[in-house]
């Protein structure tokens, strides 16, 4: 018997113990050379595992990074899109040269299986909550695509749920560092000085759809693709990924995502509050434009620093005051500039090595939570047309039970985080 064929492997380690862990050192074991990898790729057995919750345009995309990848191993893919379901899959069993990649319309089916350690999750927004929520009480660990959630209070109940299950779990804000990197580390080490104002660039709110329809074609399982929004008929142009705010996708409508606010906020909010060092509480003070003293949606921090949604300036720009502003105590959080991607190959990679070692990854849950609630605050006070004031440890308006009512939607059916 080989060496190898004794070893005790990195998965089977974590899920074996006592006596069964000593059977399985004790019991022989023949098996063919190929199991135990080639130079350069894990054996099997070593390779993390991953499920795809949702398979269209930009879950086939992200797949394809954690495919290329020697320490992964995809092994099943989910949508209720048949052409989707159809397409992922063969991307993987080519990748793999085997038939061996499952294909489900149903999620949970992905879930319960033993074999698969963590899940993507590239499903519509209004999807993301219930995914990630499940998907660690199964005990999968999550990489959830932005933004994490619909709403505040399903944001929450995520990070929550990472947290109750020992999961960990990252958003694929990529461009935090990808794009805005530098500048967030010139802001970091001081080099702007002392930030008073931020601008950034981004879409604005989604709007409600009163798109008619009809009947679903045969490949698309209408209801599973609404599950907890609202029932509304079927229409392409309700379930299509076309980007923007155009009428033509799920961005555009209200009960499926927070438009480009949340979209693209994920990625520029998510730069400035992490350039910052605001990542982890929240404005105090959301002021909508007035037309006279607030010429931007207005987010004010307890630290003296205002942030804005600005969308005809800048994309995501720093300013210092020339001159000392009147309580203003915010200092470049030097500490943050050890705050990077772990391991190898980008925000994939990082997720990937927190799975590995168990250490929070660059865009952990709690992060994109402070984000995505950033936008959601923001949409709110474009809602309301009045100024709101916020509790960033609470998270709630206090006294505000009106404000407070648009913390959460209710779900259809039997769904529920």
């Amino acid at each position: 018997m080989s060496n190898q064929s004794k070893k005790i492997t990195r998965r089977k380690a974590l899920k074996l113990s006592g006596a069964t862990a000593g059977a399985a050192l004790a019991a022989p074991s023949l098996v063919p050379a190929s199991v135990f990898g080639a130079p350069g790729r894990p054996a099997p057995s070593e390779r993390i595992t991953m499920g795809v919750l949702g398979s269209g345009g930009r879950g086939k995309g992200v797949m394809r990074g954690f495919l290329n990848r020697p320490d992964v191993h995809v092994l099943a893919v989910c949508d209720v899109q048949k052409r989707n379901r159809d397409d992922a899959k063969r991307h993987v069993d080519g990748k793999y040269k085997n038939q061996d990649c499952k294909d489900y319309i149903d999620f949970r089916e992905i879930l319960v299986r033993k074999d698969i350690d963590t899940v993507l999750i590239a499903s519509p927004d209004h999807w993301h909550a219930i995914m990630a929520v499940e998907a660690c009480k199964h005990g999968k660990d999550v990489y959830c695509e932005k933004p994490l959630s619909l709403t505040i209070q399903e944001g929450r109940a995520m990070v929550d749920a990472a947290r109750r299950y020992n999961r960990m779990c990252s958003s694929g804000s990529q461009r935090v560092l990808g794009d805005y990197g530098k500048i967030c580390r010139r802001v970091q080490k001081g080099e702007l000085g002392q930030i008073q104002e931020v601008f950034v660039n981004i879409g604005g709110p989604p709007r409600h759809c009163y798109l008619g329809g009809g009947e679903a074609p045969a490949e698309v399982d209408w209801d599973r693709w609404l599950g907890p929004a609202p029932w509304a008929p079927y229409n392409p142009n309700r379930m299509s990924r076309a980007y923007g705010l155009g009428g033509k996708g799920w961005r555009t409508w209200h009960d499926y995502s927070g438009g480009m606010m949340t979209d693209w906020g994920g990625h520029k909010f998510g730069a400035a509050l992490f350039a910052m060092g605001l990542d982890e509480t929240g404005p105090t003070t959301i002021v909508p434009p007035d037309g006279k003293d607030h010429k931007y949606l207005t987010y004010i921090y307890e630290n003296g620093v205002h942030l804005y949604h600005s969308p005809n300036k800048g994309n995501v720009d720093f300013v210092a005051p020339k001159e000392k502003v009147a309580g203003l105590t915010w200092e470049p959080p030097k500490h943050l500039l050890e705050r990077d991607y772990k391991g190898s190959g980008g925000i994939q990679g990082d997720f990937i090595e927190s799975v590995k070692t168990r250490q929070r990854p660059f865009r952990d849950f709690e992060f994109a939570h402070r984000v995505a609630t950033v936008c959601h605050l923001g949409n709110i006070a474009y809602t309301l047309k009045r100024p709101l004031k916020w509790d960033p440890i609470k998270e709630e308006f206090p006294g505000d039970e009106q404000a407070n009512r648009l913390r959460w939607r209710p779900m259809r059916g039997s769904w529920s985080v």
